[in-house]
């Protein structure tokens, strides 16, 4: 082990037992993730309800806003019996200690209210000045899953991992750096490695092939027919659509694309505007990328190769979404520096 990952390990170890110490005797607890939680957010709130439960004998609540829509992400909240609420269905004055994973305090990707006292965070994004002033705060830009910050909670903890939670654990740290693929550390790799033969095989093959509604097709085909190419960019808008996941699941898809190096996607849920970019170029740095694109409209960050915004509510935008698309692609190429680049079709009709 490198005198860096010793470093994380000790860290590890301080912070999970004082926030245990900090959480013994709270009684309500609650965990928040970012709206729409993908994996990576209920692989770290599920990992942490399990430390909670199994150092203190408290259990505590998992919650989020919207929705969990992409199918994989169903399949692993049923097979793995992950129990999650509402936030909307919740007596927030109920809880006596306040948790966030995968998010943070100002994000606006998140509906806990921006008025009430958070005490803990725990995410792998870049820190925000609102999550300062939180009472524990474990911020760690440079890993590549929240994931993998839990996983070494509860080995410097002795917390067993059974199979489910290392299933999560692993499926998270799997779909968040596509297989140790983008924007992983040696403490991802390492955990990844560890967790890897603890997993359900026959959960992980279904999680990963869900059978999915001819609805979903559709989305694909309006991206594709929608697509189009600015030099090595490319941006597709899906107009209206029934989970907000689609937008970076058909991104991830067109970075396939030959020649692309960029990829930016919009998509239009109830009144969200939801953007996605994916990127194959670690110094384009999606993250700092998408918040040029969006300043002034909405919120958005990420890590170097990936990033994901929100406008909300869409209706302060004024024009189409047609037009949207036009000004996200002006500023995008903007800051790209080729604002006079012509499109190209993806597909040609």
């Amino acid at each position: 082990m490198s005198p860096k990952n010793d470093c994380n390990q000790t860290h590890s170890k301080e912070f999970s037992t004082g926030i245990i110490e900090w959480l013994r005797g709270k009684g309500s607890i609650l965990i928040v993730t970012h709206d729409h939680p993908d994996p990576d957010a209920l692989a770290a709130a599920f990992a942490l309800q399990h430390l909670i439960l199994i150092k203190t004998g408290q259990d505590a609540t998992i919650a989020f806003g919207g929705v969990i829509g992409r199918r994989e992400n169903l399949v692993m909240v049923n097979e793995l019996e992950i129990k999650a609420k509402s936030i909307d269905g919740l007596d927030l004055d109920t809880f006596n200690a306040v948790c966030m994973v995968d998010t943070q305090p100002g994000t606006g990707n998140n509906s806990y209210p921006a008025d009430r006292r958070i005490d803990l965070v725990i995410d792998h994004h870049q820190l925000k000045e609102q999550t300062q002033a939180c009472r524990w705060v474990d911020v760690r830009p440079e890993y590549g899953a929240s994931a993998s910050i839990l996983f070494e909670y509860l080995q410097s903890q002795d917390v067993k991992i059974a199979t489910k939670l290392a299933t999560i654990l692993f499926y998270a740290i799997k779909s968040e750096t596509e297989d140790l693929g983008r924007d992983w550390t040696k403490s991802d790799r390492d955990a990844y490695m560890k967790l890897m033969p603890l997993c359900n095989n026959r959960i992980l093959h279904e999680i990963a092939r869900p059978k999915s509604s001819r609805i979903y097709f559709k989305y694909f085909e309006t991206g594709l027919k929608n697509a189009k190419i600015y030099g090595n960019a490319l941006i597709f808008n899906l107009y209206a659509i029934d989970h907000p996941e689609i937008v970076a699941e058909i991104a991830d898809f067109l970075m396939r694309v030959e020649d692309i190096e960029i990829v930016l996607g919009l998509g239009c849920y109830h009144d969200e505007g939801v953007l996605s970019m994916r990127t194959s170029q670690q110094e384009t740095h999606a993250g700092v990328l998408m918040q040029k694109v969006i300043k002034g409209l909405g919120t958005g960050g990420g890590h170097s190769m990936t990033a994901g915004g929100q406008i909300r509510p869409l209706e302060s935008v004024r024009g189409s979404l047609g037009a949207l698309e036009y000004e996200l692609a002006g500023r995008l190429l903007k800051a790209l520096g080729r604002e006079h680049s012509e499109p190209d079709l993806l597909v040609a009709r």
